[in-house]
């Protein structure tokens, strides 16, 4: 083999390490993407299904029969109100939280014990910073099981 043939050798393989190392830094930067686009979107359907809970706490809470108010006993509470002789539901069905995939929810305590709102149990760090007037406060959470979605009767 001759010096020509050695130094283009060379060359080449240097080329390719360097491409491999380009090709390398594009799927990291990618990959970090595709990451961010998946959070955000579990976050719109974190903040979908909250609300959904917070409506339904509200609909169980101001359609108590009687005068006095009460908030369901537990979730499930929701989706049959025994309280009313004819059929009545609040939600169809318990949701699973996007960012854990489980149906446990961390439940937010009325001073007698019933439910008056729904966390996300998820330790993770939110991407989203801005957020509706429903959901006014959710700006300086740094988990989302600071996302509380409680019912009161300011909320109406």
């Amino acid at each position: 083999m001759t010096a020509k043939h050695r130094s283009q050798g060379g060359f080449t393989y240097l080329a390719l390490l360097f491409m491999i190392a380009i090709m390398g830094a594009v799927s990291a930067f990618t990959g970090v993407l595709w990451s961010t686009s998946q959070q955000r979107a579990k976050e719109r359907q974190l903040l979908f299904i909250g609300n959904e809970f917070r409506k339904a706490i509200g609909a169980y809470y101001e359609r108590s029969p009687g005068t006095v108010k009460r908030y369901p006993a537990d979730l499930q509470a929701l989706l049959l109100d025994e309280r009313h002789v004819g059929t009545v539901r609040h939600l169809r069905r318990i949701y699973t939280d996007p960012m854990t995939l489980d149906k446990a929810w961390g439940l937010v305590r009325a001073p007698d014990g019933t439910v008056m709102g729904v966390y996300s149990t998820s330790s993770l760090k939110p991407v989203k910073k801005r957020f509706s007037d429903e959901n006014a406060g959710f700006e300086n959470a740094s988990t989302y099981s600071e996302w509380r979605f409680v019912y009161t009767s300011r909320n109406r």
